[in-house]
């Protein structure tokens, strides 16, 4: 199914020059991985422009915010080293946290796209920021949870709770995801 830019920016929420910048990289993206049929394509959109602030934010905004200041030296997400939390915050269209969350990204995607050049995001995490990176870890991420098959069954809740780890922003992403269903049919 193709995506037109008025399409994507309906979708996620987006200005149309944001819009413009990351379609190609999300038409790459959403190919490689499957999100190829209008219930796929509207869950991942409308979750990736929840995540983004409507493709606006590449990483995640710093307070740190109580949460945030919890990143630091927690050893699930691979934050051994001072600092970290802050270096390591969300970055891409689906907040990737954690150092061991960006080595694991740059990893899959070396597997998957052997002739592509994948920065080290461990050494460079804001890498992921650049719009085709943040398109291909959103995918990437999208496809190691599995959420084709929940888009595939409408189950947008679940799909959220394995984005979000919770329902932070719920109505915000079922907004944008009653619209991108609309816009893609």
């Amino acid at each position: 199914m193709d995506l037109t830019l008025n399409q994507l920016a309906t979708a996620t929420g987006a200005r149309i020059d944001r819009a413009q910048m990351f379609l190609p990289h999300l038409l790459e993206a959403m190919d490689a991985y499957g999100i190829d049929t209008a219930p796929r394509m509207a869950a991942f959109l409308a979750q990736i422009g929840h995540e983004s602030g409507g493709l606006r934010w590449a990483a995640e905004i710093w307070g740190p915010t109580k949460a945030q200041s919890g990143y630091e030296g927690r050893k699930d997400l691979g934050n051994t080293q001072p600092g970290d939390g802050s270096k390591f915050r969300g970055h891409g269209l689906i907040q990737t946290t954690g150092r061991a969350n960006h080595a694991a990204v740059r990893d899959r995607l070396r597997v998957k796209f052997p002739h592509l050049t994948v920065p080290d995001f461990e050494a460079d995490p804001e890498a992921l920021m650049q719009p085709r990176w943040a398109a291909l870890s959103a995918a990437d991420f999208w496809d190691m949870k599995s959420l084709n098959l929940l888009a595939d069954v409408e189950d947008f809740m679940r799909i959220t709770r394995r984005v979000n780890g919770g329902t932070n922003g719920y109505e915000d992403r079922l907004a944008r995801y009653e619209k991108a269903k609309q816009v893609l049919g």
